[in-house]
């Protein structure tokens, strides 16, 4: 269980919860979709945990030198084997959960449809394994910001979204890329948290290349982005209320959050911001999701 790593699961609900959110705005919610849609997320995201306390311990960013918290790996709770079993368990529930997803969603028809977001299935498992393993892991490349914006940004909102509304808008890019921003700020936190350890066992991430003080400005950057789209969505709305800006209640906790990661230094201060971020970025969901919903 510890492993599995459950304060990151808000963060994955997030975008779940935001694609429902936006559905059930414009009265096309499809509960059934939305429920199956939530567990093959849940899925995935353990399998990203597993394989990259697998993967970092394996290359290296797991050792006596790291500060943060003790992988299962690492600190010798599950064997190397045992691990790679539970990736191997979490891929086909993963698996099984997307397959099922389309089905309940998609049913027979639209046999394309069923195949680009099965080869998007396939791609988001891809990408929680390769994060950390295989030869070249891209994660030790520097290239995980852009792998959670896109899969917690873009492909779990718009895909949760379409597969209950079977449609789609050029706006509805705005939220989803506030949740990849905001997601990718939650990995920020943790490659800042874990910077010495991956730059000795060469995990080449963006803090890693930054160094720390660009890092933590960085780190504001994707906080104001991820809040100047949300800004930009509610405000072109067409005959919107002021309901839609109850989200401005989140913002104090994305303030704390930049704040505490430009001020706080070692590790052990660095860690509990994972989990404040996480809970922000799901409070910010759930304030513009009612706000959505009772401006309709």
């Amino acid at each position: 269980m510890s492993a599995f790593r459950l304060r990151t699961l808000p963060l994955a609900l997030s975008c779940i919860g935001m694609g429902g959110f936006l559905a059930a705005a414009d009265h096309l919610s499809r509960w059934p979709v939305l429920v199956v849609c939530v567990v093959t997320t849940l899925f995935l995201q353990i399998l990203s945990n597993l394989a990259n306390d697998y993967g970092d311990s394996k290359h290296g960013a797991d050792s006596q030198h790291r500060e943060g918290p003790k992988r299962a790996v690492q600190a010798g709770q599950i064997t190397p084997g045992q691990m790679k079993t539970a990736i191997v368990v979490f891929s086909l529930l993963s698996l099984l959960s997307g397959v099922a997803l389309l089905w309940v969603a998609l049913g027979t028809s639209g046999i394309y449809l069923f195949m680009f977001f099965l080869a998007l299935g396939l791609g988001a498992i891809w990408a929680a394994i390769g994060y950390t393993n295989g030869g070249k892991p891209y994660g030790y490349a520097g290239l995980g910001d852009i792998s959670v914006f896109f899969f917690f940004g873009w492909v779990g909102v718009l895909g949760t979204y379409f597969l209950q509304t079977e449609r789609l808008f050029l706006e509805l890019l705005l939220p989803a890329s506030s949740l990849g921003f905001f997601s990718a700020a939650v990995l920020n936190v943790n490659n800042i948290r874990d910077l010495k350890s991956d730059e000795l066992a060469g995990k080449r991430s963006v803090p890693v290349r930054l160094g720390a003080l660009r890092a933590r400005a960085y780190h504001w950057v994707l906080l104001l982005s991820g809040i100047a789209c949300t800004i930009i969505f509610v405000g072109v709305r067409e005959n919107a209320t002021l309901w839609p800006w109850l989200f401005v209640g989140a913002l104090p906790m994305f303030y704390y959050n930049g704040r505490e990661v430009k001020r706080r230094q070692t590790p052990a201060e660095l860690d509990p911001l994972l989990k404040q971020m996480a809970l922000s970025t799901l409070l910010f969901v759930v304030l513009l999701g009612i706000g959505l919903m009772l401006d309709r």
